[in-house]
């Protein structure tokens, strides 16, 4: 397979732009190199995770036109770490169609509202869900039809269980209200389910869809704690949330990367949320597939044909490592000495400077060898009782 780069005849300094300069942005960075591109990150600071490995650093807030602009003219091509962006001060500078993906493709999909009332209008399964503003002007009978408990969720910015909250009671509800601005919110129904999904795919320039294997997300305190995949060999629901996903990227003509969390019970396969960038339960994919999530979104903005995507072994678990207090007995760095010396560790540090409660320091990634799921699901429990005994989660 080369590795060569594909952009033909340079006009600027970097083959690839980034906004945002977190973990994303460095394994994306790292993604580049393995192609041999050269890039530019725009930052708060050289010292931020992508800043340690990228070619050249605009040390910039990644929402600041100014240094967007001056990402743009170092540049061939811009692809995002994540979706916070402001798209109508992006649009003022957009005239050489340098975003990957679209503007156009990425607008319906940058906060909750936007984001459900896409999957209203194409009649894809969501939970019922309305605007805090327009939940107050609900008539006494309408809002009984709402019952508790509820799902606060943020219009934009949420992330790693920031910007949910469960509303229990009316009570609840009523205190939520007077705290927040009612504008920048929205309720949904609470869900009952087996299983939370997701899926992670990319979509090229030709409009060919590649897709990673549906995995299984495990959460601790509304924050990913560990992803199996495959996640299901349910033929059918796999063969459903496909269809999805192919819906979604055709409708916004999409190029690029993108996931969709779902939830899976008594109600079917109901979307959760869309998030147009790489994501976290398909760090898997570095070392257990033939090519990873970054890798394709590297390829496919650099003008590179992406490879196709297969499994090269039987399964995978991934397990976030986050901060833990600053009083836990054991070092960090003595943690990742320990997990390096389990078999088959693969250990990805984010270099983060500075070690805060709750925040992704790192991931580790094993691959499974079992032949059937309950094999595979059963290994990946061993192999998580080992790590966490080493670097427990702060959530549990």
């Amino acid at each position: 397979m080369s590795l060569k780069k594909n952009i033909n005849d340079f006009k600027k300094n970097y083959s690839l732009g980034i906004i945002g300069g977190g973990q994303l942005a460095l394994m994306l960075t790292e993604a580049a190199k393995k192609r041999d591109l050269e890039v530019c990150v725009q930052t708060k600071s050289c010292d931020d995770p992508a800043g340690l490995k990228a070619d050249h650093v605009i040390e910039a807030d990644p929402l600041k036109i100014r240094g967007n602009k001056s990402l743009i003219n170092e540049c061939e091509k811009i692809i995002f770490e994540n979706e916070w962006i402001k798209i109508d001060k992006l649009n003022l500078i957009d005239n050489k169609d340098i975003f990957v993906p679209s503007l156009n493709a990425i607008k319906p999909l940058v906060d909750r509202f936007s984001q459900k009332k896409l999957i209203e209008r194409m009649n894809i399964p969501c939970p019922k869900w309305i605007s805090i503003e327009d939940f107050k002007n609900l008539s006494d009978q309408e809002i009984n039809n709402w019952t508790f408990p509820l799902m606060a969720k943020s219009n934009k910015g949420g992330y790693d269980g920031k910007g949910n909250r469960k509303i229990k009671t009316k009570e609840d509800l009523d205190s939520f209200l007077k705290e927040n601005n009612s504008n920048e919110w929205l309720i949904e129904e609470w869900i009952e389910y087996e299983k939370e999904l997701a899926l992670v795919g990319s979509r090229d320039r030709t409009g060919k869809i590649r897709f990673f294997p549906i995995v299984e997300t495990f959460q601790s305190n509304h924050v990913c704690d560990w992803v199996l995949a495959p996640g299901t060999n349910e033929y059918d629901l796999n063969l459903f949330a496909i269809n999805i996903f192919s819906s979604i990227v055709n409708e916004l003509n999409y190029v690029g990367v993108l996931a969709i969390e779902f939830f899976y019970g008594d109600n079917g396969l109901l979307i959760n949320e869309i998030a147009p960038r790489t994501h976290n339960s398909a760090h898997f994919s570095i070392e257990a597939c033939t090519s990873s999530q970054f890798d394709q979104y590297v390829c496919i903005s650099s003008g590179i044909m992406p490879p196709e995507i297969k499994m090269n072994c039987e399964g995978a678990i991934m397990i976030n490592l986050l901060g833990l207090k600053k009083n836990f007995p054991i070092s960090m760095e003595t943690r990742i000495k320990m997990l390096s010396e389990i078999e088959g560790s693969n250990i990805h540090c984010y270099g983060k400077s500075r070690e805060i409660l709750g925040r992704k320091m790192a991931h580790i990634t094993f691959l499974l060898n079992g032949k059937t799921h309950l094999e595979r699901y059963d290994e990946a429990q061993i192999l998580l009782t080992m790590v966490r005994d080493i670097w427990p989660s702060p959530n549990a």
